[in-house]
């Protein structure tokens, strides 16, 4: 499959750039969003970003070296091992516990998220199959396989618990099948079916699941509780007005009203500090990312290439889609990070990953 390969000598320097200037306003956001902790921790989380942005960096750069075709080769093996973490991360005593929530797994001081790196190498297992079955990926029984492999791992996911992270799979997986040739009648009838069964999905969801929905459509039915964080969120990014209130000097983010700043609702503090010009500054550089991941995807003329590029491109988009829209009031809360942005070593890692991913695809080339 690897052979009649070779490198282009393309780069897509625009790409690094754009990832360069998100990742550097992110470092900006974390370090105001976490001010007054590291005044009372001494935890500075803005360098615990450069840190896994470095690891981060050294492995796109040796990921782009190496081949996602080398890398393809070994998909399954490597999807089942992430599972095996997935599995793992479930068992008390391995598993650690945070806010509630079982997602870590700890070495030691090194921590990480198995259902962050789950995502690419969900890709990877789907880029894989798809390249394998090709022409056949039309027939209603070819997509019995690409749901079972993502059937796991949302599963698991969801019992961590971690609803936004699970569900992310969904429009991966439905978005890679389209573009590869699933005839549309029988991905409307897979939606359908799942949404006829979504009222049942009520009754598993956890608590606190149900009460964000709730406040999704009534955010003042608990204003102290489930509702105060998107309450403050939405006061934090109002009062930021055309130019914001500059660096360092949000009120919503300083004097601490606003929960899960540094994390899923740090774009909170991006429209409070940097305003409307700051926050339309960063969904154009995410607007141009996703673009140049799509003309990665469409220019490659090889097919488990352009099933990565796709996969992951999705994958992007959705977190930006999500993050934001939880963030300002019009979607659910489901704690879902904004790429390059929020505090978070494993999805930083895992992020710019993929950006050497999207590199090497566009490095590559098929000799006839």
């Amino acid at each position: 499959m690897n052979n009649g390969y070779k490198l282009k000598g393309e780069f897509d320097y625009g790409l690094v750039l754009i990832t360069a200037v998100i990742l550097l306003m992110g470092l900006f956001v974390i370090y105001s969003a976490s001010y007054q902790k590291f005044i009372s921790s001494n935890a500075n989380l803005a360098m615990r970003q450069v840190n896994s942005a470095a690891i981060g960096i050294l492995i796109a750069a040796a990921i782009f070296r190496i081949g996602y075709q080398r890398i393809i080769d070994f998909s399954y093996y490597i999807f089942g091992l992430n599972i095996l973490f997935l599995i793992l991360v479930l068992v008390p005593g391995i598993g650690d516990v945070r806010y509630g929530a079982r997602r870590w797994i700890e070495f030691g001081s090194f921590a990480f998220q198995p259902s962050e790196f789950a995502k690419v190498t969900f890709i990877f297992a789907l880029a894989k199959y798809i390249g394998d079955v090709k022409e056949g990926i039309e027939k209603p029984k070819a997509l019995i396989i690409p749901f079972a492999m993502s059937v796991v791992p949302v599963l698991l996911i969801f019992k961590e618990p971690d609803l936004g992270t699970a569900l992310i799979f969904i429009p991966i997986l439905f978005t890679v099948l389209l573009i590869a040739g699933a005839r549309i009648k029988y991905l409307l009838y897979i939606i359908g079916a799942g949404l006829a069964c979504a009222p049942f999905l009520w009754f598993i969801l956890k608590d606190y699941q149900r009460a964000r929905l709730l406040v999704f459509l009534n955010p003042n039915l608990d204003p102290l509780g489930a509702g105060y964080t998107i309450i403050q969120s939405k006061i934090a990014i109002g009062s930021g007005g055309i130019l914001g209130k500059g660096w360092l000097s949000g009120t919503q983010n300083q004097l601490n009203f606003l929960p899960e700043r540094h994390t899923d609702f740090i774009f909170s503090v991006v429209g409070e500090e940097w305003g409307f010009i700051g926050g339309a500054l960063l969904l154009f550089l995410f607007y141009r990312f996703v673009g140049k991941g799509i003309r990665i995807a469409e220019t490659t003329s090889d097919t488990y290439g352009k099933a990565l590029a796709y996969g992951i491109t999705t994958m992007f988009a959705v977190h930006v889609i999500v993050n934001i829209g939880m963030v300002c009031g019009i979607m659910p809360v489901v704690g879902l990070p904004l790429p390059f942005v929020s505090y978070g070593g494993s999805f930083l890692i895992m992020s710019l990953a993929c950006v050497g991913i999207l590199e090497n695809i566009k490095n590559k080339r098929k000799v006839f």
